[in-house]
C-alpha cells in the first residue's frame, strides 16, 4: 500500500531567487507569511565542504491558523512553521514542495487539529497552484 505523500510538490521553469519570490508572494496571498529562512546548500558547503545545487527551505506560518492549533494543543509548536523547499534542479527546472499540514497533524491523534490541518490544506495547495 502507498503511504500518503507528506507535501505538495510543484515544478516551474523559472530561476530559483523567481520562485522563491513566486511562493513568497502566493503564500501572502492565502494568509501565510515567512518567518525564516535557511539556505541548505549553503550550510552544507559551509560545514561539510560539500557542494550541491541551491535548496532553500522557507519557514512559513499563517498566524491565525497556528494560534489556534497552539491553543488546542501546545505540542504542535514542534510541526511548525510549515515548510516551504525550494530545489534547484537544473535546466531551469526548479522544485516547490510544502510541507502538507494534516499529514503532520497526525502524529498528534487529535481530530479538531486535523480538521484545521486541512484547511491549511487548501490554502498551501493554492498557493502552490498560484505561484
Amino acid at each position: 500500500m502507498m503511504s500518503e505523500s507528506i507535501n505538495f510538490k510543484r515544478e516551474i521553469q523559472a530561476t530559483v531567487d523567481e520562485v522563491i519570490e513566486r511562493i513568497t508572494q502566493a503564500l501572502k496571498q492565502e494568509g501565510f507569511g515567512v518567518l525564516t529562512r535557511i539556505d541548505m546548500h549553503a550550510k552544507f558547503k559551509e560545514k561539510l565542504g560539500k557542494d550541491v545545487p541551491p535548496v532553500i527551505i522557507l519557514g512559513a506560518c499563517n498566524p491565525q491558523m497556528a494560534f489556534e492549533a497552539y491553543s488546542r494543543a501546545s505540542d504542535v509548536t514542534s510541526l511548525l512553521p510549515c515548510n516551504a523547499v525550494i530545489r534547484d534542479l537544473g535546466q531551469g527546472r526548479v522544485s516547490v514542495e510544502l510541507a502538507k499540514p494534516s499529514a503532520l497533524m497526525k502524529v498528534l491523534g487529535d481530530e479538531t487539529l486535523a480538521e484545521l490541518a486541512q484547511f491549511a490544506d487548501q490554502k498551501l495547495k493554492n498557493a502552490l497552484d498560484n505561484a
